[in-house]
Order: C-alpha cells, then sequence, then structure tokens
C-alpha cells in the first residue's frame, strides 16, 4: 500500500483548518485529547520540551537524562529542530517552557 503525502490528504488539511477556527483552549485540548493517545500527548510534550532545552543550549545527553527520554529520542528533536528553524516556528520557546 503506498504512503499517501500528508499535505494533499484532505483529513490533515480538515483538521489543520478546524485547529486555526478553534479559538477555545478547552475545546483544543479536548481535540488533541481524542485524536492522541496518552503516549502520543507526552511525545509530543516531550518534543516541545527537547526543542525548549535546545533552544537554551543545553546539550543532547543532558537533555536525555532530564527528560529521562533515550538519546535516539533527543537526536531526532534535535534534526527537525535545525531542519525545520524551530526557533523561527516556535519564537521563544526556550523562555515560554521552563524545564
Amino acid at each position: 500500500m503506498p504512503t499517501e503525502d500528508i499535505s494533499s490528504n484532505g483529513a490533515y488539511d480538515y483538521l489543520l483548518d478546524l485547529l486555526l477556527e478553534t479559538n477555545d483552549k478547552e475545546q483544543l485540548s479536548e481535540i488533541l485529547e481524542a485524536l492522541l493517545t496518552d503516549k502520543e500527548q507526552q511525545e509530543l510534550v516531550n518534543r516541545l520540551k527537547i526543542f525548549a532545552l535546545l533552544h537554551q543550549g543545553v546539550t543532547q545527553r543532558e537533555i536525555s537524562a532530564r527528560l529521562g527520554v533515550g538519546i535516539a529520542t533527543v537526536s531526532r528533536g534535535a534534526k527537525v529542530f535545525q531542519q525545520h528553524q524551530i526557533n523561527e516556528l516556535l519564537p521563544n520557546i526556550g523562555d515560554k517552557l521552563k524545564v
């Protein structure tokens, strides 16, 4: 079965539009709780914490130890951090998230 490009998927576009239209934090939380398992939510939180700590200049090994995640998880986050210019996409993440 071929993998479909997520950006051309109507379901993904639907989700993006829904999130753009939702102004209520509680409703957004409910949407994410319905879409993501507890584990997926925790992985998302960890990814944001990894970005914040990288922004603060913390080493990958220290991030791994602080968050209790594997070095591979941190390395994947660091790769995304660089590839997608997270400092621009998520401005001030290092200041907003105190980890």
